[in-house]
């Protein structure tokens, strides 16, 4: 019986890791991917994490791994399937996790299994996607120096990605469904001043073209109703992101997109599990608020256990 299972190990997962092992609680963190970190192992740059501006995204999350091997973390990869409630020998609360390859008995719970990058579901997308489509600029970029690439979406990650791809891209176009962006203003300033950014603003890719790669999107302008095609080598889809809670969606409370509810200590409406990061329901999404997260909910564990 473990005292939590931290199911994630994305900046939130791996902060609560290292969190957990402070506070000597006996943990196990469950990991689907075969390599910690989550989202921002794809990220070129973190230029907004305290005191390391610039860091490269990857290192930074081996660094997050690092410290909580240090501290002697224990991780499983394996992807979780179901959480059981139940009652111990003892008659108090615990929990069985369960994954395809065996099960792990808990007194608390962590949710961190964070979020992954929404779909734009036109024609083409899933056809081509590896072949031009793609959802990670700082994976996939490169292999479009020189060439023209498409960015769709106005926030942040999009602004971002933009700037990114100008780097190396002759040509960079951003396809915006609203007629202002989204995202942070010195992002804004920057995708503006770029001479290789072109934003189509008040519109949206219909369908994405090409026989075995990505020659040209259909862009269709929501004011006038009109469409185009516009010729590209590749498309990178920012428009957001879906939180990866489908396990857990029937039993803690979740909002319409299916982001976790929990209050301030993390805690979900399920008593002795705990949410943190990106999956739950939360105004900034950021390796900051996610690493804070993780310490929270490690924090809302020890005293959910003191009452036990």
């Amino acid at each position: 019986m473990k005292d939590t299972i931290i199911i994630g190990s994305g900046p939130a997962g791996l902060s609560a890791a290292i969190y957990g092992k402070r506070a000597d609680l006996d943990m196990l963190v469950i990991e689907k991917a075969p390599m910690s970190g989550g989202q921002i192992i794809d990220t070129y740059e973190v230029d907004n994490y305290p005191g390391l501006p610039g860091m490269n995204g990857f290192d930074l999350a081996m660094k997050f791994r690092e410290h909580a091997d240090k501290l002697g973390a224990e991780f499983v990869t394996a992807e979780v399937t179901a959480i059981e409630a139940g009652r111990d020998a003892d008659g108090k609360p615990c929990f069985t996790v369960v994954t395809r390859q065996e099960s792990y008995e808990t007194r608390t719970v962590i949710l961190a299994t964070g979020a992954a990058h929404a779909m734009l579901g036109v024609p083409g997308e899933g056809q081509l996607r590896g072949q031009g489509v793609s959802y990670c600029a700082t994976c996939d970029g490169a292999f479009f120096r020189g060439k023209t690439a498409m960015v769709v979406g106005g926030g942040d990650v999009a602004l971002e990605d933009a700037l990114f791809l100008a780097r190396g891209c002759a040509k960079v176009y951003l396809v915006h469904r609203r007629d202002e962006l989204r995202g942070a203003k010195i992002l804004q300033n920057q995708v503006m001043e770029n001479e290789k950014i072109e934003i189509l603003w008040d519109s949206v890719v219909t369908e994405i073209a090409g026989a075995d790669k990505v020659t040209h999107a259909r862009i269709r302008n929501v004011k006038t109703d009109e469409s185009r095609d516009v010729d590209t080598d590749a498309v990178f889809i920012a428009v957001g992101i879906r939180p990866n809670s489908d396990f857990v969606k029937e039993l803690v409370e979740c909002d319409e997109k299916g982001f976790i509810k929990t209050d301030v200590q993390m805690a979900t409406s399920v008593p002795g599990i705990f949410a943190a990061g990106d999956l739950r329901v939360k105004r900034l999404r950021q390796v900051v608020t996610a690493v804070a997260d993780g310490a929270d909910a490690v924090t809302a564990v020890t005293d959910y256990m003191t009452g036990l």
